[in-house]
């Protein structure tokens, strides 16, 4: 017997409070926006500014002790990471070591460095900097800029996209979802203060590009319904086209689910923001594909005309993805 998370067949009446979805959903984006006014992002250093620094040691590299090693120089956001390549030899062991920039200065002093080496020789007697890079807080702000930009684009084209494939109403319906599973992961980030740096913003690109494949399979079937039955009401159709796809939405969403809680427990420190950006949202893109991005699309409405020549609400659907 097959595993079913939902039954073949639902006839759940998802539209029947629509409204309190999208006010839920409004009242959430308002949360998220304040707390990103108010508090703003714990930026990591890719954002604030810090020091890089290479380490080369014949002994294997313990992240767990050379992060022990530098808590009592209390250098707030350090991130610690092993390197593996295979030109290295067979004693050379490589860790690369980030350092955020200090109160008031542009990148870690010399002084601080010479601790951190302090430090991590009582660990690993034979370990040297191999090099110390700093990135200071115009090359920071640049990487805010482009990131921004990134996402808007992202957003942008996805515009573009689906008012081709379907009509603007669509387009608007999964943009407006999207910005809502933007807007509430920064919310969450900002809330937690948990760090925000360059791989939160490749989550974030990952996460439009996950709720829109969600969003499109519940519009495509839209579409389809919207053909098939051409008199039933715009509710009843994408109630039926919501609890026909409800199977595939949340078996996707489980079984990614699955994999990226066991990469949050087992992965280590390194990527698990990035995990946990991911797991937010896939949790809040499914559900923005099912109530935010329909809901805006019955209150928009689509132009049906039950013309025998019309293609209802389809007149782009013949256009290739």
């Amino acid at each position: 017997m097959r595993l079913r998370l939902v039954p073949q067949e639902t006839n759940w009446d998802i539209f029947a409070r629509w409204k309190l979805w999208l006010g839920i959903s409004g009242m959430l984006m308002v949360v998220a926006f304040a707390s990103f006014m108010l508090q703003g992002l714990n930026y990591g250093i890719d954002f604030r500014g810090g020091t890089t620094i290479r380490t080369d040691a014949e002994a294997p590299v313990d992240v767990g002790a050379y992060r022990d090693a530098l808590v009592d120089l209390e250098l707030g956001d350090v991130s610690i990471t092993e390197i593996f390549d295979p030109s290295f030899d067979a004693d050379q062991h490589v860790a690369m070591i980030r350092i955020q920039a200090q109160e008031d200065q542009e990148s870690v002093s010399a002084e601080v460095t010479q601790q951190v080496l302090v430090e991590l020789q009582q660990v690993d007697p034979t370990l040297v900097f191999a090099s110390v890079e700093s990135v200071g807080p115009k090359v920071s702000g640049e990487l805010i800029t482009a990131a921004v930009i990134a996402v808007s684009l992202a957003i942008g084209a996805v515009l573009f996209y689906i008012w081709l494939r379907f009509e603007w109403q669509f387009a608007l319906g999964a943009v407006l979802a999207l910005v809502h599973d933007v807007l509430l992961t920064i919310g969450i980030f900002s809330e937690l203060q948990i760090r925000f740096d360059l791989a939160i913003i490749a989550a974030l690109l990952t996460i439009v590009g996950y709720s829109l494949n969600d969003t499109v399979v519940v519009f495509d079937r839209v579409r389809e319904n919207l053909r098939r039955f051409k008199k039933a009401p715009l509710s009843e159709v994408l109630n039926r086209s919501i609890n026909e796809t409800l199977s595939r939405t949340f078996m996707t969403s489980v079984t990614t689910l699955l994999a990226l809680v066991s990469l949050f427990v087992l992965g280590g420190d390194v990527i698990r923001g990035f995990v946990f950006a991911m797991i937010w949202g896939v949790i809040v893109g499914t559900y923005s594909s099912i109530f935010v991005a329909s809901a805006v699309l019955l209150y928009l409405g689509v132009d049906r005309d039950t013309d025998e020549k019309s293609k209802a609400g389809t007149q782009f659907a013949d256009i290739d993805a």
